[in-house]
């Protein structure tokens, strides 16, 4: 089958792309520009690619065009392909339609956590032998790229199921990153609701994606509706800290519920299947002792630092145990092989002493736990923390008071320019206000004019034993290469 994207560069697509090629199919793509990585790892995974969006790029005809949801209505491929009668689809439903048949889908959703504890379990059954399939957001440093074609796709076979009498039929595992995000501009529904999970963890809800959701009760909705379409045969692994995740799968599951959380915890009412007790960390990681069902089950190593991550880690071994029937040795040892995730606390480089880390972190919540993870694994030095508010959610002022208290962490703070100017006033992230409320609170803040302002400030005051962290969940005005040589 030949399959054409339209705007296939980025990051779920371009990989769906890859997916697809791996499959078997000839696969084609158009978008704006093809740049550093996903540009060359297209042209590597052999995707024929076309620069802009024009209709002659439908010919030769192709059998299935999957539109982006970066597309507007008047893309002209888009529009070309429906006028010729071609069948016309979006990620979600090409993923679902044409690569999860026969396979037993986990999908991870959530607000925080999805690439992380994705990545995590698709690790976990990858060495246990299950053979998973997996399309993520990001890149897994155990594996070679963010996507894998399932090693067995077919009848099912009998898997036990931890914790349970007899056994529970599931095919062999894929999984998928649940984006809450919008399907397309002539679908306007959430990503997660087409992946048919057999299994969903949900890690966290606090409202984001205001482009998508203007309130919370509309993205809350979103989350409902995900939970709903796990079947009464399923398993949903949920975080009983998180009130929000409380409510909405008490109201809205059919499925079997394992309720996961860190000792000490307010679970909201929900007794814990699956619970965490930290057990001290480091420079090199940290350690956490593991309870299933109130039983000691062993003690668990991470190579990435943060409360955060233990709970990410809690959510992948209930999944991959209570779904899928992971030994729990077989899921501690592999946990302790676990490399994490390509701008995730990912250390770029160590320049004149200094530590640069490259981070997606851009909703408060997820700053604050970024910053606090990165203290704990330096603990002397300054903790410089680099923020390029750059989404929709993050431009605006909705997170105005959440994030004067979300860089607490850090000792200095830098923030580059608001990364869209379309945004009313009355609507856009105060800078100033938020720089004099940081320093209120005891860090040192400043708003800088641009990129290279940013880097300046950095190679000028920056000394041997600090920590930068970069905070964006784009490309950064390429500060990174910019700052390694600046402070080489």
């Amino acid at each position: 089958m030949h399959v054409h994207f339209v705007a296939v560069a980025g990051t779920g697509m371009g990989a769906l792309a890859g997916l697809f090629k791996a499959a078997g199919h000839d696969v084609s793509g158009s978008d704006t520009a093809f740049y550093p990585p996903m540009g060359p790892a297209l042209e590597r995974w052999g995707i024929r690619l076309m620069t802009g969006f024009d209709a002659a790029h439908l010919s030769p005809r192709p059998d299935l065009v999957v539109v982006g949801n970066v597309c507007r209505p008047w893309n002209v491929e888009a529009v070309a392909a429906k006028e010729a009668g071609i069948p016309v689809t979006t990620m979600a439903h090409a993923l679902a339609d044409h690569l999860l048949k026969g396979t037993s889908p986990l999908v991870v959703g959530g607000t925080h956590g999805k690439t992380t504890t994705s990545s995590m379990c698709a690790w976990l059954m990858h060495e246990a032998g299950r053979d998973p399939g997996f399309l993520i957001g990001g890149l897994p440093k155990n594996f070679e790229g963010s996507f894998r074609l399932p090693g067995h796709v077919g009848p099912e076979r009998k898997l036990p199921l931890v914790g349970s009498e007899g056994m529970k039929l599931r095919g062999t595992p894929f999984v998928v990153e649940g984006d809450e995000y919008d399907t397309a501009f002539f679908e306007k529904t959430p990503k997660f609701w087409h992946y048919r999970p057999e299994v969903a963890i949900i890690t966290s809800i606090e409202h984001d994606h205001i482009d998508i959701y203007p309130d919370d009760a509309s993205y809350r909705a979103a989350f409902a509706g995900f939970v709903e379409r796990v079947p009464a045969s399923g398993l949903i692994v949920a975080a009983a800290t998180d009130p929000a995740v409380v409510e909405i799968v008490r109201a809205s599951a059919k499925a079997e519920i394992a309720w996961f959380a860190l000792e000490g915890d307010d679970t909201n009412g929900q007794p814990p299947h699956w619970l965490g007790a930290p057990a001290g960390e480091d420079a090199s990681g940290q350690a956490f002792d593991l309870y299933a069902g109130g039983v000691a089950a062993g003690r668990v190593a991470l190579k990435m630092p943060g409360h955060h991550n233990v709970r990410n880690a809690l959510a992948a071994i209930a999944a991959a145990a209570q779904g899928y029937g992971v030994p729990l040795k077989t899921a501690i040892s592999s946990m302790a092989t676990f490399e994490g995730v390509r701008r995730r606390q990912d250390l770029l480089f160590v320049q004149r002493g200094v530590a640069v880390y490259d981070d997606f972190a851009h909703h408060p919540t997820a700053v604050d736990e970024t910053l606090r993870a990165l203290r704990s694994r330096h603990p002397a030095g300054a903790l410089w923390a680099v923020f390029e508010p750059r989404s929709a959610t993050a431009c605006r002022a909705i997170h105005q008071e959440s994030y004067a208290k979300s860089f607490g962490a850090a000792d200095r703070v830098v923030f580059a320019p608001l990364g869209r100017g379309d945004i009313p006033e009355a609507e856009r992230l105060d800078l100033p206000r938020l720089v004099r409320e940081i320093e209120q609170h005891g860090s040192r803040a400043e708003a800088a004019g641009s990129v290279d302002a940013i880097i300046a400030t950095i190679a000028r005051d920056a000394k041997p034993g600090d920590t930068v962290a970069l905070l964006s969940n784009g490309a950064f005005g390429g500060i990174y290469e910019k700052l390694r040589g600046a402070l080489s």
